[in-house]
């Protein structure tokens, strides 16, 4: 559990290893987000993604490729939202 207004890099290094899953378009999108954005995101939001990370991958795609919502708090939606652009950004990549 994420506790302190900065995450050590010990806690950085768990979240990265918890985003490497078995559904490659989802370990794309969660390594593209964690390189590209995950160090903007607020103590709220870095607890939302940890939260996201004990989903299933099918139920955690279903929600980054927007086939499935969710009730979300606020950070949470935040946090998907971004996810769900650094996947919009692999399709174009993959075109």
């Amino acid at each position: 559990m994420l506790d302190s207004e900065h995450m050590n890099e010990a806690e950085q290094r768990r979240l990265a290893w918890r985003c490497r899953r078995g559904l490659l378009e989802l370990d794309i999108v969660l390594q593209r987000f964690v390189n590209g954005q995950f160090s903007e995101l607020s103590l709220r939001e870095q607890q939302a993604f940890d939260a996201l990370l004990d989903l299933p991958d099918n139920d955690f795609w279903a929600l980054i490729s927007a086939t499935e919502t969710a009730h979300e708090n606020g950070s949470m939606h935040s946090v998907i939202t971004k996810l769900r652009v650094a996947g919009m950004n692999h399709n174009q990549e993959a075109k």
